[in-house]
């Protein structure tokens, strides 16, 4: 699919562009320069007529309860700059590079409230905004993947009204050095903008509404593949000697980039004019098929017998059209208000996916679509001139094409909309029935795709500078983590790597250590007939050792992965496990039982190993038959698989916190490792609140060479 190779694989380039939490108001330029350096943002002198708020200060965002809340923008150097929210009033004057923040005294949940920024020179209004939980979550394609490709889908998106829950996604971005700023906008959660979202995520923000009842905001920052180098500043690793050969390599690629960029540049921009050609060639051809084009279906006064109603915004995927590629036309009439006649109107129908042309009256307004980057999730917004505004019946016509993946209005309802331009409070909601009409469609129909710009390699930093860097301070209650698949191959550098790319976060960030929960990698490959040398359960240790830095916590999820797929489709417990340790990290609700068993310690009775776990909560259990995924070595290191049981507790009141090891080949046993291999399936070892346990070993002998999954 189309698409679905642009999110993968595009690097996004920064442009100068309002976003669409400022289409309100779109600011002019007086001095400086933009410096943009390999999708480096630095707002260097770039000042406004007006002040300008960081992209995460937009429309429905969450701001956190019971800390400090940093808000920050440009303004002109040496202006005055007022900030004003929830009965707060601070101010400051903007920097020598017009830089300004301020920081608002924590605050209770609530809101909506509104946010509004002043200057000598202007001032601009955030609206919708609520106070409660922020977690940020990060890592690479585990964490990105959507809700709408899990299991149980179709329920689950249509169930994700929760306006209450707040969702921002950080588009994918590298940089050498970090960002000032990020595009994107914060959304009320919906069918329609939860189904592109981060699944755990969103699971997660939901459990965490189910518990705490207060508005949740998720900010995802993720990047499929993606390993955790790029996303830590070089200079936390750069005293790390097990990783000397990495960061070379890295900056090699980065190096060989910069001395080809020049003419990789000049190919891709004849490869882009190339592809314009043969786009503008390919819809001319495609328009000939559309009966709608041929028919002129824009036209006020069509006859509409046969066309069929559709409730916008909607994925069309996700009516009873199906799963279409194509061409389909929408029209809309609206009642005109005497007022409005003669005078300049503003149209939007939030983002469309992929390619529309908008009419108004007959008469083409706008349109967006192949050629413009990010197209296809990019809010429509087209001024309606005073010529065609006449007290009366209107005919809005769309003409919506789209070559592959999901089709139609993405957005949410209040996006769909027309107002008057000079007074945008004034508006005529336009969410609900449209009629709609199939003008073309065939087996196969996909739109050539772009040339790809050439992109930064995903080098150290490179992905913390881009997405991470950018966001910093806003305030959060957190992180959540999915990602180590990518440094499978080198476990054991992990051990220091994961707990130093925390360190960076905590310490950029400026939060102190707010709690950062991760999700162990589940079982993926074909399970081993026979003990083996540990695969990924080398990495699942090098996670379960950064539980030593200070408030961390570790989702187990060896029991929900898929042999034959990377990417598991159960993220539901994945997100509730998260929220559990959330509960007692962040929250303080220790009495919960938020992890499974973990490994303690080991006593050996002649031919008998006893193990002790923590976290036991109510008791050990097998669960679903007898103890499997447990082995045992002697001092020769051949592990077998062993017996396993759970020893009775040691009284009424004491819950069962120990297993009992044996095999009889064994006689003199020296190690046991219990579910160590990529895919332990089938181990069952649970505590009874139904959480499982982590893998590990007892012995410290050296992983063997080569290993992988």
């Amino acid at each position: 699919m189309l698409k679905r190779a642009y999110r993968a694989g595009l690097v996004l380039s920064l442009c100068l562009t309002a976003t669409a939490c400022e289409s309100r108001h779109v600011a002019t330029v007086t001095d400086g320069a933009l410096r943009v350096a390999d999708g480096t943002a630095r707002f260097t002198g770039l000042i406004e007529e007006a002040p300008r708020l960081a992209a995460v200060f937009c429309d429905h965002a969450v701001l956190q309860r019971h800390r400090a809340v940093p808000v920050w923008g440009t303004a002109r150097p040496g202006h005055r700059v007022v900030v004003e929210f929830a009965n707060q009033k601070l101010a400051t004057v903007a920097g020598d590079e017009g830089r300004w923040i301020v920081r608002f005294d924590p605050m209770h949940a609530g809101g909506p409230y509104e946010l509004k920024v002043s200057s000598g020179m202007g001032k601009v209004e955030r609206k919708d905004i609520m106070i409660g939980e922020v977690w940020v979550c990060s890592g690479q394609s585990n964490m990105a993947w959507p809700l709408s490709a899990v299991n149980e889908a179709q329920r689950e998106v249509r169930d994700a009204v929760r306006p209450n829950i707040r969702l921002f996604t950080v588009p994918r971005r590298l940089a050498l050095g970090p960002s000032d700023d990020v595009e994107g906008h914060w959304s009320p959660c919906s069918p329609q903008t939860a189904r592109g979202f981060s699944a755990v995520g969103y699971f997660f923000g939901r459990e965490l509404y189910r518990r705490l009842g207060v508005p949740i905001g998720l900010i995802n920052a993720s990047w499929g593949g993606s390993r955790a180098e790029p996303w830590t500043p070089r200079r936390f690793l750069n005293d790390m000697p097990e990783l000397a050969d990495t960061l070379a390599g890295m900056d090699k690629q980065v190096e060989q980039y910069h001395r080809g960029r020049d003419e990789a540049m000049r190919e891709f921009h004849q490869a882009t004019k190339d592809y314009n050609l043969t786009l503008q060639k390919y819809m001319g051809e495609v328009m000939k098929k559309d009966a709608g084009s041929k028919g002129g279906w824009q036209q006020v006064g069509l006859d509409t017998a046969g066309w069929e109603t559709m409730k916008l915004p909607a994925l069309w995927e996700d009516t009873k059209v199906g799963n279409f590629d194509g061409i389909i036309w929408f029209r809309r009439e609206v009642d005109i208000p005497e007022p409005w006649a003669g005078q300049d109107l503003l149209l939007e129908l939030g983002p469309v996916d992929d390619d529309d042309v908008t009419f108004f009256n007959g008469v083409q307004i706008g349109a967006m679509g192949y050629g413009r980057q990010n197209h296809w999730m990019t809010p429509r917004s087209y001024p309606v001139p005073s010529s065609l505004v006449k007290a009366g019946k209107a005919t809005i016509v769309c003409r919506v094409l789209d070559g592959g993946g999901g089709g139609g209005f993405g957005g949410e309802p209040g996006q769909m909309r027309l107002s008057l331009a000079n007074a945008p409070a004034r508006t005529m909601p336009l969410a609900g029935e449209w009629l709609y009409k199939v003008g073309f469609g065939e087996a196969g129909f996909r739109v050539p795709g772009p040339p790809r710009r050439p992109s930064l390699p995903r080098g150290v930093g490179s992905m913390y500078n881009g997405m991470i860097a950018p966001i910093q301070p806003y305030a959060i209650a957190g992180a959540i983590w999915y990602q180590g698949e990518s440094n499978a191959g080198r476990p054991i550098e992990y051990r220091t790597l994961f707990p130093r790319m925390i360190r960076s976060w905590r310490e950029t960030w400026g939060q102190d250590d707010f709690p950062f929960l991760f999700v162990q990698l589940a079982n993926f490959t074909p399970a081993p007939a026979e003990p083996d040398e540990g695969g990924w359960a080398w990495l699942r240790e090098a996670q379960t050792m950064a539980l030593a830095t200070p408030n961390t916590g570790m989702a187990v999820t060896i029991d929900i992965g898929e042999a034959g797929d990377i990417h598991p489709r159960n993220k539901q417990d994945v997100g509730k496990r998260l929220a559990l340790a959330a509960m007692v990290k962040a929250y303080g609700r220790t009495t919960l039982v938020h992890s499974g068993p973990m490994y303690e310690s080991m006593k050996i009775d002649g031919g008998t190993v006893r193990l002790k776990f923590r976290h036991v909560g109510e008791g050990l259990e097998a669960k679903g038959g007898p103890l499997k995924r447990f082995a045992i070595a002697g001092e020769d290191g051949k592990f077998v698989w062993a017996d396993a049981e759970i020893a009775p507790p040691a009284g009424e009141d004491k819950p069962a916190d120990t297993v009992i090891v044996r095999a009889a080949s064994v006689a003199k046993p020296a190690a046991v490792r219990y579910a160590w291999s990529s895919n332990p399936a089938g181990c069952n070892l649970y505590n009874k609140d139904g959480l499982p346990a982590s893998p590990f070993r007892t012995d410290d002998w050296p992983r063997p060479k080569p290993a992988g999954p």
